[in-house]
């Protein structure tokens, strides 16, 4: 045909034109191929080249929450009660979650000093069921408790010694948030004098103490548990229902 020789030739001309690397010889019985091929060879690389791109974004969002929550620690600190007060009043089912917009008005009531950035990226890490609320226990607890163990440089001096065996942690109730959070405060103004009459009970030096023997060393310093409180922390650190509960890592959640 006449008529379509010419387009079926410019065609394979356009074609080697965007990928000149390649020599395709001039067929005009089959002048689609080379142009499907460089199409689908042009959208691998373009999916290729996006995936890396996702990956650096999700690990610098990670990295931005833990420098902005670094950031704001210490306010939080000071101020955690009040906050944790406001958030219970607006969290009326219990659940342990607000609106992204009640978090922004206490931030602000509260003088968190957040960007728009820094608080977007705080409610996107904290929506942890991807439902619009924000979860303020944990969010509370990643500020105030040190549950998770943290990796210290060997010029850092070890103020609790780390357990001979790794801690197989139990759940993370929202009753052991609040019980852990209530007596933060005294654990903080007596840890020390704490610490060395755990290790004056542990003659063994498991690291290790009788559920009844560290109940009476809180009892001693005038922290006293509810049974519900006593449950719940129990829950999380004797697991395994060893009847023993290791101090250092209940010491360790308080200390930073």
């Amino acid at each position: 045909m006449p008529s379509s020789t010419p387009s079926a030739t410019s065609s394979a001309t356009s074609t080697k034109a965007a990928t000149p690397a390649v020599q395709e010889p001039r067929v005009s019985s089959q002048p689609e191929h080379p142009k499907t091929s460089s199409s689908l060879v042009g959208q691998k690389s373009t999916r290729a080249s996006c995936r890396p791109q996702t990956t650096s974004t999700c690990s610098a969002l990670i990295l931005n929450c833990e420098t902005i929550e670094n950031k704001i620690r210490k306010n939080i600190q000071h101020s955690w009660r009040g906050i944790l007060k406001v958030c219970q009043e607006k969290d009326v089912s219990k659940l342990g979650e607000i609106p992204v917009s009640d978090f922004l008005d206490i931030a602000e009531k509260f003088n968190l000093d957040l960007s728009e950035g820094e608080i977007n990226q705080i409610t996107t890490k904290y929506d942890l069921k991807k439902n619009g609320r924000f979860a303020y226990y944990d969010f509370l607890q990643s500020c105030i408790l040190l549950l998770k163990p943290q990796e210290s440089s060997h010029l850092q001096r070890v103020v609790i010694q780390k357990p001979q065996k790794p801690m197989s942690p139990g759940p993370q109730t929202t009753s052991f948030f609040s019980a852990m959070l209530r007596i933060q405060p005294q654990i903080l103004h007596c840890w020390r004098p704490m610490k060395r009459t755990f290790k004056s009970c542990d003659e063994s030096h498991t690291g290790l103490l009788h559920i009844a023997d560290f109940i009476q060393v809180l009892h001693e310093y005038s922290i006293d548990l509810t049974e519900e409180e006593l449950f719940n922390i129990l829950e999380y650190y004797d697991k395994t229902l060893s009847s023993k509960i290791s101090y250092n890592d209940f010491l360790r959640a308080f200390i930073q």
